[in-house]
This record gives structure tokens, sequence and C-alpha cells, in this order.
């Protein structure tokens, strides 16, 4: 496995697009920060004494949609050029082939996330440092890297197992939405009160009605299940995070391992029933 490692890092640092998004992390990460202690700054939003804590875990909204498109292009290619034909030929078994390229999906992963997190203290000298505290904030970060273990290893599936590069990228980026789409709705239905109150408008002016029970208010048995979908996804879990919201932290890193082993063995075992043509 060292020599495909090997091969992968150094086509790695010939990929333009790597780099594309190195660089488009990095200078997102630096506009977002700027913007955030620009907000911070007006007259108005002072009195919420924003730190940089509101911001800095931005990038896990992001961070699966950069997994999704590298993978299906930088291993898309060795479908297309039959790279992976000539490694198996060459003796490589395919469980470690399959466990290379899920290395370095991760490795480049969590390369793009540092850029995150690098570029985002330029926000320190207005935002200061993060009043959550060490522990939570290294807390933080590892769910966020194990949340990017799970993201790889979902899509190492989708790109090892198809062999059409096209039709890779295209059901990549379309899991990756509807996860995210589906945490959302989740996430805004947690999000709903208990109960409202409206407005009266009477001859005396505007005035307060009664509360009342909001129909759309997620309790009891399924609330705890949508709750713990949310902690279970990655794209949960990346909500969760940029709200500054983890309440159940080892469930959701017990949540990620799970994905990440269950879809490993999963992948592994498809591709090595795969025919490579």
């Amino acid at each position: 496995m060292r020599k495909l490692l090997s091969a992968n890092f150094s086509r790695l640092r010939k990929d333009k697009f790597f780099w594309l998004c190195i660089v488009f992390m990095l200078g997102y990460s630096v506009v977002y920060m700027l913007n955030g202690c620009r907000q911070a700054s007006m007259d108005i939003m002072t009195e919420y004494h924003y730190s940089i804590d509101k911001y800095y875990f931005h990038f896990a909204l992001s961070i699966g949609f950069f997994c999704a498109m590298f993978g299906s292009l930088f291993f898309g290619t060795e479908y297309r050029d039959a790279t992976l034909r000539t490694k198996i030929i060459a003796g490589h078994r395919r469980t470690d082939i399959y466990m290379s390229s899920l290395i370095t999906t991760f490795a480049v992963t969590l390369l793009i996330m540092l850029t995150w997190l690098l570029g985002a203290l330029t926000a320190l000298p207005v935002l200061g440092v993060w009043k959550m505290g060490v522990k939570n904030f290294l807390l933080y970060l590892l769910i966020a890297v194990l949340s990017a273990a799970a993201y790889s290893s979902i899509f190492t599936v989708v790109n090892m197992v198809s062999g059409n590069e096209s039709v890779t990228i295209i059901f990549s980026m379309l899991l990756m939405t509807g996860l995210l789409v589906f945490a959302s709705i989740l996430y805004n239905r947690l999000g709903e009160p208990e109960v409202t109150s409206g407005v009266l408008i009477t001859v005396d002016g505007m005035e307060m009605a009664e509360p009342t029970p909001n129909p759309n208010y997620v309790g009891g048995v399924k609330r705890e299940i949508y709750d713990f979908i949310m902690d279970f996804l990655p794209t949960g879990q990346g909500i969760r995070m940029w709200q500054l919201e983890i309440s159940h932290p080892i469930r959701m890193l017990a949540s990620s391992a799970v994905i990440t082993l269950l879809t490993t063995l999963a992948g592994i075992a498809a591709f090595r029933k795969k025919d490579i043509k």
C-alpha cells in the first residue's frame, strides 16, 4: 500500500483541481471571516458580543462538497485512463487499492479543512480568541475530523464502485446536496417552538394573543428520532457545529466511526467484485 499511497500523493502535488480547492477555501475563509469582523464591528451588533466562535466552524457546511468533488475527479481519471486496471495487473491487491484511495481522500479533506482553519485566523485581532474554551474547541475539531472521515468513506464507495467519471461527479454532488437538504429540513423542524403567540388588532391597537400550540412542533419519540438522525448524519453534524449546538458529542463521534467502518467494509466488498475494464 505504501507504493500506492506514494503514487497518489505524487499525483496530488501536480493536481490542478486540488490546488484550486486549497486556494478557493483559503480565499473563502478570509473573506467570510473579514465579513464577520465587519458585522461584529457594526454599532447595531456590538451588544451581541460576537466572538470568533460564531464564524469559525462555518466550513462544516461545505467540506463535504469539496470531498465529493475532489474524489470524483481525482479517482475518476483512474477508470478513464485504465490506471486501476494497471495497478491490478501489477499485482496490487484490490483491498490495498481501495484503502489507499480512502486514505488519500481523507488526507485531502483534512488539508482543505486545515486551510479554512488557518485562513479563518485572520479574524483573531478583531473577534478575539474562542470563548468556548480549549476543551470544547478541541472537541469540535475532533468531531469535524471524524465527520471528514465519514464523508471520505461515503464518497470513496461512490468513486471506486462507479466506473463512469461523469456519473460519479453528478451522483456525488446530488448525494451531498440531498443529505444537506434533508438535515436542514430536520433542523428546521426541531427548531419549531412548542407554542406560538400571534398579534391581534383591536380598537385599542395591537395586542398579543394567547399562546397556542404550534402544529409544526415535533415532540416525544419523533423528536428523539429526528435529534438522533441529526447527530448521525455528517451533514447534520455540520449544521450543529456551524450553529455551535453540539449536545451529544459522544453520539456524533460514534456515528461517524460507524459510518466510516460500515461504508468502508461495504465498499471493499463491492470493489472486489467489480469488473475493471
